[in-house]
């Protein structure tokens, strides 16, 4: 399978992953969500691929701005290119997650805070 046909394939995964997530929303909602769904998944996937890509190959490389200069360390393209992704993917989850029906916590249920809190008492 070629390489672009496999990341397709990962891209589609990724955004039937994130439309379960979002399945409960009102489908006018939805509707409006569909770019910033496809977006967030292209954004992972290629974020997967470049986080590899600077595991192996490391976030910096030998560079030498002429000939008879010593070669110095410099930050690598795909460094600076995986941040500037990696904030568009955050940006756009904090959307889609902002989105999502607010969880109701039963009145009287504890979290275990309090407990938690008394319990120190007795140590």
């Amino acid at each position: 399978m070629s390489k672009n046909k496999e990341k397709d394939k990962r891209i589609k995964a990724e955004d039937a992953r994130l439309r379960k997530i979002y399945a409960g929303i009102e489908t006018k909602r939805l509707d409006v969500l569909d770019g910033l769904i496809v977006q967030a998944a292209r954004l992972r996937v290629t974020l997967d691929d470049l986080a590899e890509d600077l595991d192996e190959n490391g976030y910096t490389e030998k560079f030498q701005q002429a000939k008879g200069m010593d070669p110095y360390d410099r930050k690598r393209p795909a460094a600076d290119l995986y941040n500037t992704m990696n904030t568009s993917y955050q940006k756009s989850i904090k959307q889609l997650t902002d989105l999502l029906p607010k969880e109701t916590k039963e009145v009287g249920a504890s979290d275990g805070f309090e407990d938690f809190i008394n319990g120190r008492n007795e140590i």
